[in-house]
């Protein structure tokens, strides 16, 4: 379950940069497939930690969670990770690798800077159902403005202060 969400959030997100390894020739199934390799890998742990959590969070948790998420988006290391997921181009040149291998190395690298970027943003999933449509959603628009727009940094600031004040009015 967790895979499936999480594939279907990261389309938009992922997409220049398939079209990018495409341009230059790459084979995009396999850049891909070591792409979603990363995202299986958090997709794994995710669930494992929501096995060990209570089905209704308390709220004192849940604002831990949501906090967390907002606190994250101002870490120098989101910004730096960020400025990886917008440069496709800059990346590819820097780091191609011929052949399948290289191919799918290059798609787990990218999705593990995207995992490292995401992950906490996803993980307020936990906190607000795993399975809200709407959050999904949400969050699809979210990384996709954070990644992609050109307004991305602004978008990063605004979710994280709203990602601790939604931390605030659940605790209280």
């Amino acid at each position: 379950m967790w895979f499936v969400m999480m594939s279907v959030m990261m389309v938009p997100t992922v997409w220049p940069w398939v079209s990018a390894f495409n341009r230059l020739g790459g084979n995009t199934v396999i850049f891909s497939s070591g792409y979603a390799g990363a995202w299986l890998i958090y997709s794994v742990a995710a669930a494992s930690i929501q096995r060990l959590l209570p089905h209704h969070l308390p709220p004192s948790i849940a604002a831990a969670i949501l906090f967390t998420a907002g606190a994250f988006q101002f870490v120098p290391f989101k910004r730096a990770c960020l400025m990886h997921c917008r440069n496709p181009l800059t990346y590819f040149l820097a780091r191609w690798r011929d052949g399948a291998s290289g191919g799918f190395r290059m798609g787990f690298h990218h999705g593990l800077f995207c995992v490292a970027c995401c992950w906490a943003l996803m993980a307020t999933t936990l906190a607000v159902g795993v399975m809200s449509l709407w959050w999904m959603t949400a969050l699809a628009v979210i990384t996709f403005a954070e990644q992609v727009s050109p307004w991305g940094n602004r978008v990063r600031i605004a979710i994280g202060l709203a990602l601790i004040a939604s931390a605030a009015a659940v605790r209280w």
